[in-house]
């Protein structure tokens, strides 16, 4: 922060914490076992997948990230989603509060909320694993314009296979000039509606 190095770990994990503005103590719980829990280390016999950050004694750096909360409207980015920062700051040291109590406090490092900082990450891997909060029963009559419109968006990428991957399932024929092998880049773009 500001060219000062204000906290680093050793073997570990960063967690970059996206906090919305939907989230609960419940999900602060849920987020704080599954981040000690999750099992990415090897084990003494190099067996992946065995062991986690708490099984080795390993650290855990925290950065609070409000950019993970995105919603594209075309290419620009909506942050409508964060948690306001007066709230999420108070929910980011309860988070920080709860880690270090289910594990050793001495092992859980932070940033700085709210500053904009310089963040190295030597992915060992490399490995990186999204985690979510089991999704909460969200009443229709709460959600915004663009969150609808979102569902929308998502429900149609699931539902109806892009011109392009219907394209892919028709046979070449090897002779056509138009064929392509996909090894000279084959480039598709979604469109939003």
């Amino acid at each position: 922060v500001g060219g000062e190095q204000i906290s680093s770990i050793g073997r570990g994990l960063c967690v970059l914490l996206g906090i919305s503005l939907e989230d609960t103590q419940r999900e602060l719980e849920h987020m704080v076992r599954k981040i000690l829990n999750l099992r990415v280390f090897e084990d003494e016999s190099g067996k992946h997948w065995s062991k986690s950050v708490m099984d080795k004694q390993y650290e855990v750096l925290c950065v609070s990230q409000f950019t993970l909360q995105c919603i594209l409207k075309g290419n620009k980015p909506d942050y409508h989603m964060a948690m306001p920062t007066e709230q999420a700051e108070c929910f980011y040291n309860n988070f920080l509060e709860q880690l270090r109590k289910a594990y050793k406090p001495e092992l859980i490092k932070d940033g700085k909320f709210g500053a904009y900082m310089q963040v190295h990450i030597q992915n060992d891997g490399p490995v990186t694993i999204e985690l979510e909060s089991p999704a909460a029963t969200v009443d229709p009559k709460q959600l915004t314009k663009l969150e609808k419109q979102q569902q929308r968006k998502e429900k149609t990428r699931t539902k109806v296979p892009s011109e392009s991957s219907r394209e892919r399932n028709i046979p070449r024929n090897k002779d056509d000039p138009s064929a392509s092998s996909g090894a000279e880049g084959d480039v598709s773009s979604e469109r939003e509606p």
